[in-house]
Order: structure tokens, then C-alpha cells, then sequence
């Protein structure tokens, strides 16, 4: 099997209720009907298959996202041996159940399957691709993609059930609370679970709350948070390599894009001022 068709896998042990895998060309990899006790959504990313789902069949493209029941028969073949690839997305059943029941869409702590086989509206898709381009990003902090994840699904679900997500009951010292946590905490590695269990929000609810009152998620906030940092280092004569391990970031081109993003200048630009009083 060449390079090409070989199947990438993507796991974090900090985030066991999710695993990706990436084919870039599907044609050698043709599956018998099969099924997984997790839910499955997946992303046509290149090419053209034939999905049969039960007892349906479906002609899926690029742009097409796919999803799957837990035990529920299906399989997945190219069309005409014609290059296809896909994005596949694993997710704990016990986790996503509790994730709509806490978000309200689900009356009990029990799976419900889903009816919807496939999607085919090109926001549903772009937003899929963001979270997995985020989740393959080796430089991405841990809070960054149990967010994109969180977000994610948590609006997809809404979506596929077809009820708006309902009005938020904030508790704003424990938003604030929360806040100061990231304040003092900024340089070092947090996760959502953390966030969680000090405020006692769901995931989802976190950051619907955080965002609406901040008007960052959690992890945009931290980074912003780092940033202010990397410019405190910098006004002090740090080095940039110095100040970007300072500040949090894993390396220096991680620190420069991100302050590049935010402050519309390259630290460089920002530690040398074309003058001073």
C-alpha cells in the first residue's frame, strides 16, 4: 500500500472520547458492511464513493459529510475506481449522550440514534474541517480543540434536532472566577475538563456562557491572555524565543503568527519602536 492510501490516525490519551482517521485516497480502501459502537461523522474531502447506509444507498462528493449510529450497518466504496478521500470522525457514544442531554436534547442519560444520514450544506462541512484541520495540528493547545470539538458538535446536534439552543442562566462570579483562573494561569496548559469542574458547567454550556459574557470562548480568551504576556516580555528586552516559552506558546513560530493575528505587528515590529520620548 502506497503513502497515499495508507490511513492516518489521530488520537490524544487527554481526549479519549474522540479519534480521527484520514484517507487521502480511498480507492484501495473499500470496506464490508460493518458497524461501530461509537457514532461516526465523516467528511468527503476529495472524489466521489457510494455510502450504503442499512438499507439505503447514497452518492456522496466532496463537500458531503456523512454519519453513522452506533451498530448500525454500513459501508463505504469508491465509484468506478475514482480517487476519493475523507475525514472520519469516531466519537464515544456515552459521551455525545451525555453532551445532548446536558445541552437538552435528550429527556434521559440514553442513546438516541440519529436520523439524518448525510448533509450536504457547505457551512456544516467548512466547520467540520476547521475542528479536524484544529484536532491534526500538533501546535494547537488542548483546550483549543476540546473546544472546536465541544462547539462543534454541540451546535450540529442542535441542528439535526431542530431546536434552537436555549437561553443561558450565567452565573457571573463564576464566569469571572473563571477568568481570573485563566489570568493567573495563562503560560501554562489548561483544559476544559479543568474549567468544568472548577465552575460546574457543562462543556457546552462553558463555553456558550464564557463567550457571551467575554465574548471570547475560554481558549481565545487565554490566548489573548498570552499575548499581552508576550508583549510585557518583549517591552522588558526578552528575546523572542525566551518570550514566547514565557508566554505559553510551544515555539516561536506558534508565538509570531498568533502575535502577528492579534496585534497586527510581528514581535519584532513591537520590541523595536520607531521612537521613544
Amino acid at each position: 500500500m502506497s503513502l497515499a492510501t495508507q490511513p492516518l490516525f489521530w488520537r490524544d490519551a487527554r481526549m479519549p472520547h474522540v479519534e480521527l482517521r484520514k484517507v487521502d485516497d480511498g480507492r484501495k480502501v473499500c470496506y464490508a458492511p460493518h458497524s461501530h459502537v461509537h457514532w461516526s461523522l465523516g467528511a468527503i474531502t476529495a472524489g466521489e464513493s457510494t455510502f450504503r447506509y442499512r438499507d439505503d444507498q447514497h452518492h456522496v462528493q466532496a463537500g458531503t459529510l456523512v454519519m453513522m449510529n452506533p451498530d448500525w450497518v454500513h459501508a463505504c466504496s469508491a465509484t468506478d475506481d475514482r480517487p476519493w478521500g475523507y475525514l472520519m470522525l469516531y466519537v464515544d457514544t456515552a459521551w455525545l449522550t451525555e453532551l445532548r442531554h446536558q445541552a437538552g436534547l435528550l429527556t434521559q442519560v440514553r442513546w438516541q440514534d440519529i436520523a439524518t444520514a448525510v448533509i450536504r450544506e457547505r457551512r456544516w462541512y467548512d466547520g467540520y474541517c476547521r475542528m479536524t484541520a484544529c484536532l491534526l495540528d500538533p501546535t494547537r493547545d488542548l483546550l483549543d480543540k476540546q473546544t472546536q470539538v465541544v462547539e462543534y458538535l454541540s451546535a450540529l446536534m442542535h441542528a439535526l434536532a431542530g431546536q434552537p439552543a436555549q437561553p443561558l442562566v450565567r452565573t457571573l462570579a463564576n464566569l469571572q472566577e473563571l477568568a481570573a483562573y485563566l489570568d493567573a494561569h495563562a503560560a501554562e496548559e489548561i483544559s476544559l475538563d479543568e474549567l468544568c469542574a472548577r465552575s460546574g458547567f457543562s462543556p457546552g454550556h462553558l463555553i456558550r456562557a464564557f463567550k457571551q459574557h467575554f465574548g471570547f470562548t475560554p481558549h481565545a480568551y487565554l490566548i489573548n491572555r498570552r499575548i499581552q504576556l508576550g508583549q510585557r516580555e518583549l517591552k522588558r528586552g526578552i528575546p523572542i524565543a525566551e518570550a514566547a516559552l514565557n508566554a505559553g506558546f510551544s515555539d516561536q513560530p506558534h508565538f509570531q503568527r498568533t502575535f502577528k493575528r492579534l496585534v497586527a505587528a510581528t514581535p519584532n515590529q513591537y520590541r523595536q519602536p520607531s521612537f521613544e520620548q
